[in-house]
């Protein structure tokens, strides 16, 4: 006899065999995955950071997952215009580049500060023994930048100092794109640049802080320098933080495997995940492209500013 329980308990048969029929089809059509990674720090540094997260999303996924350590940040934007990157780890403007040139990649989760918050800042650091106390003190002097499609260092730097009436490319005597926010750092702590520019989010949470953890940081003798050797001069307006995005085009089904991965990380591989920021960051939460509009501006405006000076 057929009962509405016979019934409901049939669709619900049937549900889960579509839904593990639909994970296996998308599982064949994708065995192996790429993950990229723009290179905040050096190659080992992000290889190291990530390698536990990765292994824990390859678990989750069922499929293999490949880290890629970006040899720029454009890599990561071409990368997946090609299709050859199935998930991203950008910076704001590297991610804005890509959807301003048409790169079909949608973000999905966003990193978040220990207070709850979903930003960071640019900022200027110079050495605490230079006599430079503000960035009108730096007239011909050089400045190291990171990385063309870098937020922090590049386009808010710039857009910074357009504020203050300043052009870069007139009133350094040469500016230097570093390839990484590490370094920008050993640049200005070896004496190749009189200021870099870099990311901070909190007094105890920065590239900077995270590189003398690791005494990486040391003057061009060799002397091993301290928080207290650094000055910061200028201060951004806050900078949304750095989204993991997907390719548009992907399953949909697995697109919402991908992202219950990430929001799970915290609590299924509690090591992974702190691994990732040191520790100092809260579980990722959900994002979207609308929220990265500002940085499109942004880029935008800083685009301009090259035009005219060209």
């Amino acid at each position: 006899m057929i009962t509405r329980r016979t019934v409901l308990a049939s669709a619900a048969s049937l549900a889960f065999v579509r839904t593990a029929t639909s994970a296996e089809d998308w599982k064949a059509k994708y065995p192996e995955i790429t993950f990229a990674v723009i290179p905040a720090e050096n190659g080992s540094g992000v290889t190291e950071r990530y390698t536990p997260f990765v292994n824990y999303l390859s678990k989750e996924l069922g499929i293999k997952v490949t880290l890629r350590v970006a040899n720029d940040y454009a890599a990561v934007i071409e990368g997946q215009r090609a299709g050859n990157i199935q998930i991203g780890y950008y910076g704001p403007a590297s991610f804005a580049r890509a959807r301003l040139t048409g790169v079909k990649t949608d973000a999905f989760v966003i990193d978040v500060n220990s207070d709850g918050s979903k930003g960071y800042y640019s900022v200027f650091y110079v050495l605490a023994k230079s006599p430079y106390q503000k960035i009108e003190d730096l007239k011909g002097k050089n400045l190291g930048l990171v990385d063309p499609n870098s937020t922090s260092g590049n386009n808010m730097p710039r857009f910074k100092m357009n504020q203050m009436g300043i052009d870069p490319d007139t009133f350094f005597s040469q500016v230097v794109f570093t390839g990484s926010h590490e370094n920008a750092v050993l640049a200005l702590a070896q004496g190749t640049v009189d200021v870099c520019a870099n990311w901070w989010n909190a007094d105890d949470d920065s590239n900077l802080t995270r590189m003398l953890s690791k005494n990486m940081v040391k003057s061009s003798d060799g002397t091993p320098l301290k928080k207290e050797d650094f000055r910061i001069i200028v201060k951004s307006d806050l900078i949304i933080n750095s989204p993991y995005a997907y390719l548009s085009d992907l399953p949909e089904d697995m697109k919402a495997a991908i992202k219950k991965a990430f929001l799970d990380a915290s609590e299924k591989d509690k090591e992974a995940f702190k691994k990732l920021s040191d520790g100092k960051n809260l579980p990722w939460q959900t994002v979207t492209n609308d929220d990265y509009n500002k940085t499109i501006e942004l880029i935008k405006f800083v685009d301009n500013l090259r035009k005219k000076a060209s």
